[in-house]
């Protein structure tokens, strides 16, 4: 943890249920956001308090698949808060409703719908135009830039997956959409 190397962070939020209580002494009690209630994750409640222009997440991709299902689930609930998460092989986030992508050709990019959307898209090596995608029905992993790549959406829903390398990219591309919405 960042604390055993000399940096403390400006605030915790949760409801501390997995932190040890030797780490959870080393931050200073007014940088403590416990929030009881069990209904939410940490990270949703981590998305519901803070303003930013975008939250970059760290350790949430991990080895278990049903946190990081209720991540990528609370992304897509929280369409207006712009977050890319940062994972060891990829970044994460969930698609505005325009966004460029100014990738090399080659690139992986793969969209991950979370609930019914329908795009367009230039840029991609298998166009998106008029498929239905949904969790339980046509999804677009493995597909492949042929150079710089531009999505519309018509709502939210849909999670984009870049190689973690792209993380710089996705951070300029999600600020650029969110000051030309």
């Amino acid at each position: 943890m960042a604390l055993g190397e000399g940096l403390c962070p400006d605030l915790v939020i949760g409801d501390f249920d997995s932190v040890s209580a030797e780490a959870l002494a080393q931050v200073p009690v007014e940088r403590q956001m416990r929030i009881a209630e069990q209904e939410t994750t940490d990270f949703e409640k981590c998305l519901s308090h803070i303003r930013a222009p975008l939250i970059i997440g760290l350790g949430f991709m991990g080895p278990r698949v049903d946190h990081s299902l209720a991540v990528w689930n609370a992304l897509v609930r929280y369409p207006g808060q712009r977050c890319v998460l940062w994972g060891e092989e990829d970044v994460v986030f969930a698609a505005p409703g325009r966004i460029s992508l100014p990738v090399l050709a080659g690139t992986r990019l793969s969209l991950f719908p979370m609930r019914a959307v329908r795009g367009e898209s230039t840029g991609l090596r298998w166009p998106i135009a008029g498929l239905p995608f949904a969790p339980d029905g046509v999804i677009g992993t493995s597909n492949e830039a042929t150079g710089a790549v531009d999505l519309w959406f018509d709502g939210p829903g849909m999670l984009v997956i870049l190689p973690a390398d792209c993380l710089d990219l996705a951070i300029r591309a999600l600020l650029e959409a969110q000051a030309h919405p």
